[in-house]
């Protein structure tokens, strides 16, 4: 099929209402019986899809026109569908090419400072439209022409509706994840099983998605009671684990943190402190919460690990008297956390003679996004900054640089920078350089 810049011929059985997501038609309008001349039959993916086809089964027809649309080179999505008045039953349903229609544009695309995205919708016409007559549906209209240039077969494999993990790649995916073997390495040996990531059929997120939705699915059903479960089993096993759960006054598990020995252990040798809630948990969106720190060898080591079912102070004060309780009351003499006021008053309630330090690698990526005039406009500033920063060995070589930044670039009244500032003993190396902290200064090391 060609591309045509010219308006498409419409192939039309009947007249198209307005878009709107619900109709009520009136059958008797066009003849849409199934006669002899009109059986349904089972989806054949090597069809092309025209005027009157009938299918058993909504599933069937979509299969059809997505086979069709790997073949041409196109992606297909839904568009409008029709549902009856009353009882919400869908009797109609439009696919249309991906590229159909065109971006809403929106204010913040006028200020675009970055390059422009990839124009992905360009007002394509081709179609397909599905009524349900009886137990069937049947194609009431077709557009076939498009106004773009179609893909290549190995280019159309990548689009959404056309990539998916065969059986035999599922089993494979699954080995590999079961030795420890992340996703992005997975599709390295998938792609050379394949002979190229064009013949794989996913990309890596697609690995990612499969990986996760069968863990969700390993918890959908008493999730709650399958951890407090393996609980029980890990402490049978390991007389040294330890966990507690909060349950709420309706009896539902509310926050809960466990230990094993190993890391109870290792904390009372390595005690400086990284308390991170940057984490959010798939299902449920419970922020998850490591202690962890760094070992002699500058490799990270775990001290416990949380889901919390919020970021309050009391959680947090739960949490660390908890976690407190599990390292056998030995508190850190060190603590690092992001900027949270509710984790800093949790801190100063549970740990009040622990030295908190702020997370600077968590600080300074908010930097060019607050900043970004001064980033566009002056090109050494970044520069400037970050040996303000990184550079500086005394509290007076700081104080002098940063002084010289605000006058130099104007920013002595920007108010993101005075909240910066404030806190600067806690996160400013020069401030920092008095106290030693065996790689932890900030979380970055950790969360790789």
């Amino acid at each position: 099929m060609s591309a045509s810049n010219e308006e498409p011929e419409t192939i039309s059985l009947y007249d198209m209402v307005d878009d709107e997501s619900e109709i009520n038609e009136d059958q008797n309008d066009v003849d849409l019986s199934l006669n002899d001349s009109n059986q349904p039959f089972a989806c054949n993916r090597h069809l092309e899809p025209c005027l009157n086809m009938v299918f058993d089964k909504l599933e069937d027809a979509k299969a059809c026109y997505n086979a069709y649309a790997r073949r041409k080179g196109f992606g297909i999505r839904v568009n409008h569908t029709r549902k009856t008045e009353n009882d919400r039953i869908l009797v109609g349903i439009e696919y249309v090419c991906s590229k159909e229609g065109f971006r809403r544009r929106r204010d913040e695309d006028t200020e675009r400072i970055g390059p422009e995205r990839a124009e992905t919708r360009v007002g394509c016409k081709a179609m397909i439209d599905l009524k349900k007559i009886e137990d069937s549906w049947i194609v009431c209209k077709f557009v076939e022409d498009h106004n773009h240039e179609l893909l290549t077969p190995k280019s159309t494999s990548m689009l959404r509706g056309h990539r998916v993990i065969t059986n035999a790649q599922r089993n494979l995916i699954d080995t590999l994840n079961e030795t420890g073997i992340p996703p992005s390495k997975i599709m390295s040996v998938l792609s050379k099983e394949s002979g190229g990531d064009y013949n794989v059929g996913c990309i890596p997120v697609d690995i990612q998605n499969y990986l996760g939705n069968k863990r969700r699915k390993l918890l959908q059903d008493g999730d709650a009671q399958g951890m407090y479960k393996y609980f029980i089993e890990q402490q049978c096993k390991n007389p040294g684990f330890v966990y507690a759960v909060e349950v709420d006054e309706n009896g539902c598990m509310g926050n809960c943190f466990w230990a094993d020995a190993r890391s109870r252990i290792a904390y009372q040798y390595f005690g400086d402190v990284t308390f991170d809630a940057t984490y959010q948990t798939n299902t449920y969106k419970m922020p998850f919460v490591p202690f962890t720190g760094v070992n002699h060898h500058h490799q990270s080591v775990m001290f416990g690990c949380a889901l919390l079912v919020n970021e309050t102070a009391e959680s947090y004060i739960w949490l660390l008297k908890t976690w407190l309780n599990a390292m056998l009351g030995t508190p850190p003499s060190t603590i690092i956390t992001d900027d949270d006021k509710a984790m800093a008053k949790a801190i100063a309630n549970v740990l009040p003679n622990a030295t908190h330090r702020l997370c600077m690698w968590h600080i300074l990526q908010k930097v060019p996004d607050q900043l970004s005039h001064i980033y566009n406009k002056y090109p050494y500033f970044q520069g400037e900054f970050h040996h303000c920063i990184h550079d500086t060995l005394t509290i007076e070589e700081f104080e002098l640089g940063w002084s010289k930044i605000m006058e130099n670039y104007g920013l002595g009244d920007n108010d993101w920078l005075g909240d910066l500032y404030m806190p600067r003993e806690k996160w400013v190396p020069a401030y920092l350089r008095r106290n030693f902290v065996l790689g932890c200064l900030q979380l970055k090391g950790v969360k790789a």
